[in-house]
């Protein structure tokens, strides 16, 4: 019997990165659709991604004993004080959109020898022990010049991978499900669920 899992999300395109990367390992993983979770409307006013994150999942732990997951992601370019960070789907929204935010990222760029980047990801999971875990995910890289691929999410058509020196818009989902941030964070988690038992080794 699979180990059944709900996350915190009702992105489409988040659900179905994180399904393709756990469903191998026998997690059935739900959305709050999926399910017809109604979460009031939560205010992301951490200081941290975890705590983002887990406030997030506390918003669903009220609705259901499930075991659920969260997580929290951003974009920190280096040259441009870590920004967009914690606040990188709120600056698209502020934009008009990730192509506009991506536009202007780029513009901000244009005089900079240093293009360095990382997207972050933490996971919280609750409803397993007494206690919220968390699991941190890094992917480092540096921003193109230009947008690349017609694949990925958000700011994928600008983030080129350290260790695949592709663009996560070129190199295809399965290719990008090895080495984002989001998988990172995942692969702890499944590490985690393994050891306790919770799914095969």
């Amino acid at each position: 019997m699979n180990f059944e899992i709900i996350l915190a999300t009702t992105n489409k395109h988040k659900l179905q990165e994180v399904r393709e990367i756990l469903s191998p390992h026998k997690i059935t993983v739900y959305g709050l659709n999926d399910l017809n979770l109604k979460v009031k409307d939560v205010e992301e006013n951490g200081a941290t991604y975890a705590e983002n994150a887990l406030i997030k999942a506390k918003a669903v732990q009220e609705l259901t004993t499930m075991p659920i997951i969260a997580d929290d992601s951003g974009l920190e370019i280096i040259p441009l004080d870590r920004r967009p960070g914690m606040f990188s789907a709120r600056y698209a929204a502020e934009m008009g959109g990730h192509d506009k935010a991506i536009a202007q990222i780029l513009d901000d760029l244009k005089d900079k020898d240093d293009r360095s980047a990382e997207f972050k990801c933490d996971i919280a999971l609750v409803n397993v022990e007494d206690k919220p875990l968390i699991f941190e995910g890094i992917a480092k890289g540096t921003i193109a010049t230009e947008k690349m691929g017609e694949g990925g999410f958000g700011y994928d058509p600008i983030f080129i991978s350290d260790e695949t020196k592709e663009c996560f818009a070129v190199m295809g989902e399965a290719r990008k499900n090895t080495v984002s941030h989001r998988a990172k964070a995942l692969k702890k988690l499944l590490t985690y669920l393994r050891i306790n038992g919770f799914i095969p080794l």
